[in-house]
């Protein structure tokens, strides 16, 4: 009795060299995927630091310690917190109407949620100058305002709040709130102890993609907020304005500190969010 060798039209290693399941990923597939993200984010980010320090560290302090630096790093970031608070509010009701009731027009309003990250932000920005301009139809004028600076960002960042806090609504037993309603226990009390606990971490991420968004705005808000140094002007404006004076140093000084607030905004939130995730695993 012979005994046959049967030769596999593939080896057992797959295309990338390690196993043809999608439980593992091979050093070439690691290699792709940090040449790709070198490539997309480190270089351009490393580019735009090395320019930063042009002029050593004295340069870069000079320029972002510029009044009208400080005050368009002051407007940006105020403003910004002021937008991702309001999203995170109606963002998270929008997000549970959406989940937990049914009304006519449900799908319409689900889909146009996600209309801000298909429409052009510069055409948000002539839109609401149209509505709240000098020729207001409604006769509401808030151009050059910063009023306006937080309907046009809150405009830009609103899906951000609602599509992180949507799927966790979808997945969330409801068989405890239940209890709970059972048990005699209130609305505000089963919404504070059970569903908002749960909703936490998805609401701090889509905050943190808010606040970080609304920072690095410019389209939207290039016509409805005036460009008013030290009052309307943000950071992204300011960093136009000081490359058309050819001041390259500034503005990449001022886009370094965008980049730091944002990456420590992110931070933050990541930490109190994985730890609230902790500490919910930890009470089931």
């Amino acid at each position: 009795m012979s005994t046959q060798t049967v030769d596999h039209p593939n080896p057992p290693g797959g295309f990338l060299g390690r196993s043809r399941t999608f439980s593992g990923v091979s050093p070439l597939g690691v290699g792709v995927a940090w040449l790709w993200l070198s490539v997309i984010v480190l270089l351009p980010l490393a580019a735009i630091t090395v320019q930063a320090f042009t002029d050593g560290w004295g340069g870069f302090w000079d320029a972002v310690s510029d009044p009208n630096a400080l005050d368009a790093l002051w407007i940006t970031v105020l403003v910004s917190v002021v937008v991702a608070l309001i999203n995170v509010v109606f963002g998270t009701l929008i997000a549970w109407v959406l989940v937990r009731d049914e009304f006519p027009g449900k799908g319409f309003v689900n889909a146009i949620i996600d209309l801000p990250f298909a429409l052009p932000t510069i055409v948000a920005s002539l839109v609401l100058l149209s509505l709240y301009g000098p020729n207001s139809p409604i006769d509401i004028q808030l151009n050059a305002t910063k009023p306006a600076l937080v309907i046009a960002l809150t405009f830009v960042t609103l899906p951000f709040v609602v599509r992180q806090v949507q799927p966790v609504l979808i997945e969330l037993d409801t068989d405890v709130e239940e209890a709970a309603a059972v048990l005699g226990a209130s609305n505000w009390v089963t919404w504070t102890k059970i569903v908002l606990p749960a909703l936490l971490p998805a609401i701090l991420t889509g905050a943190g993609l808010a606040f970080t968004r609304a920072i690095g705005e410019f389209g939207s808000v290039v016509l409805i907020g005036g460009n008013i140094p030290g009052d309307t002007q943000v950071a992204s404006q300011y960093i136009q304005q000081q490359i058309e004076i050819d001041e390259p140093v500034n503005a990449a000084a001022v886009s370094v500190m965008l980049l730091l607030i944002a990456f420590v905004a992110l931070l933050i939130l990541r930490v109190v969010g994985r730890r609230q995730s902790v500490r919910e695993g930890q009470d089931r």
